[in-house]
């Protein structure tokens, strides 16, 4: 199978997938494979709004009903979220819409949000625009980023089979790095 019938195939539902657990690098690849042509645009940003709707709200829910167990088997985390809750407090609408943007909280926060009792039905309406914005704005990035690799090599399809692999290496390294050190941080 070639990397066209691979990204044509699964590629919604990698970026769904993606968008689920982190998403970043996975909706570039996607702005990226939509430039391309493989996918479409609209269906890139519209799975990955899904894909991170879903896992968010899935996270909040289980902060919501596991947060303070969980918090208060992990003397570390409940001492970093107590800073979160500080901050929340003062800023609890732009803390849902935004930390998507903040590398490292993105996956923790909604979790966090949900130990700290903000109402379902709040959290729900601010977490479909964060991820409306979220999904647009890293989509297109992708998009453009493909674009103006275009304008600087030429015919980047002679590449993109390495830029796949290189953006997708980087996004693994990324995430082992972040992981790795958040595990350190509990123990």
């Amino acid at each position: 199978m070639s990397l066209e019938e691979l990204i044509t195939t699964y590629g919604y539902s990698a970026i769904a997938i993606g968008a689920f657990l982190e998403g970043e690098t996975i909706l570039i690849l996607g702005g990226i494979a939509a430039h391309q042509g493989y996918l479409d645009l609209p269906g890139v940003l519209a799975s990955a709004f899904l894909g991170t709707l879903l896992g968010d709200q899935l996270y909040f829910y289980i902060g919501r009903v596991k947060g303070e167990s969980i918090l208060k088997k992990r003397p570390n985390l409940k001492r970093k979220s107590e800073k979160v809750f500080a901050v929340l407090n003062k800023h609890q609408m732009m803390l849902v819409l935004g930390f998507r943007a903040m590398y490292g909280f993105r996956t923790i926060a909604p979790f966090l949000l949900g130990a700290c009792r903000i109402h379902p039905v709040r959290f729900l309406i601010l977490n479909i625009v964060g991820a409306f914005i979220w999904s647009i704005t890293v989509g297109i990035l992708g998009y453009m980023f493909a674009h103006a690799l275009e304008l600087i090599v030429g015919d980047i399809k002679r590449y993109e089979v390495w830029l796949f692999v290189i953006l997708s290496i980087l996004g693994v390294i990324a995430w082992c790095i972040y992981f790795l050190s958040m595990n350190k941080e509990d123990i």
